[in-house]
């Protein structure tokens, strides 16, 4: 990250010392892409988990056909990342894809149909709504490990004291679900810095740059442009953002951890 290196013309790697970060936070086009990943992160990752936890405390309550739902919730996971990005690909294609086919047709709603890929606005959304699906059957498979390692007892005293099942979970569910919750917030909001592969098949970054996050950005830098040292340098600055949103995880749920008896 502390050279200039061309592959395809350069011999070996030149130091330039720390002007590749001073490119960097002077470059419009990682600025952009920036502002993307941090807009996937925040649309994704809070969307993820209220979803997977309210499906998840479905489940558990012994929803009917609960076995089908944990089936088709879990099969999204064991589909390959590129054919989920073509899949859906031909899903929001403005001209013969399937959810402008059902709204128009189906439903009557010709004027809900869009170009979802080909509108700025809209090509942000089709990839967090792909991504949460592709995502949140283990999330969900996680919290239902959660829930079923808290003591009955413990809800059936609430219970007892007269507390409603929506006081019950935020006084005692909830609190004691927390480190799972962490360790899945943790995980999916590092995987909201490093998203690549659903985005890179649906939308190549684009239209324009409305969906090229930093891992799109890196990746034609290097392998395209062949700029491998600022590439690097990029790289390096979001290693150490997602580090420090580790840390602060970490440090939350240590506190955490010891509030519940965990610790």
């Amino acid at each position: 990250s502390f050279t200039r290196y061309n592959f395809a013309f350069d011999p070996k790697p030149t130091f330039a010392g720390l002007q590749n970060y001073i490119d960097m936070f002077s470059d419009s086009y990682f600025m952009d892409a920036l502002r993307n990943t941090a807009v996937f992160s925040l649309a994704f990752f809070p969307s993820l988990m209220i979803i997977s936890l309210i499906i998840a405390l479905l489940l558990d309550r012994g929803l009917r056909g609960s076995g089908i739902y944990r089936t088709c919730i879990f099969m999204a996971m064991v589909v390959p990342l590129s054919l989920t990005g073509i899949i859906f690909q031909w899903i929001f294609n403005n001209q013969y894809g399937l959810l402008n086919s059902v709204l128009s047709q189906v439903f009557g709603l010709g004027s809900w149909t869009h170009n979802w890929l080909g509108e700025g606005k809209w090509a942000m959304f089709s990839i967090v709504v792909v991504s949460l699906w592709k995502n949140m059957g283990m999330l969900v498979i996680l919290f239902m490990a959660g829930l079923a390692g808290i003591p009955h007892d413990i809800i059936e005293a609430a219970a007892i004291d007269g507390a409603s099942k929506t006081q019950t979970f935020w006084r005692v569910v909830l609190p004691l679900l927390m480190p799972t919750v962490l360790t899945g917030s943790a995980i999916n909001l590092i995987g909201g810095f490093k998203a690549f592969d659903i985005i890179y098949v649906m939308t190549q970054g684009g239209p324009g740059s409305a969906t090229k996050v930093t891992s799109i950005l890196m990746y034609r830098l290097a392998f395209t442009e062949n700029r491998f040292g600022y590439a690097c340098a990029m790289a390096v600055i979001v290693f150490l953002l997602a580090l420090v949103l580790t840390g602060l995880f970490n440090k939350f749920r240590g506190s955490v951890d010891r509030s519940v008896g965990n610790a």
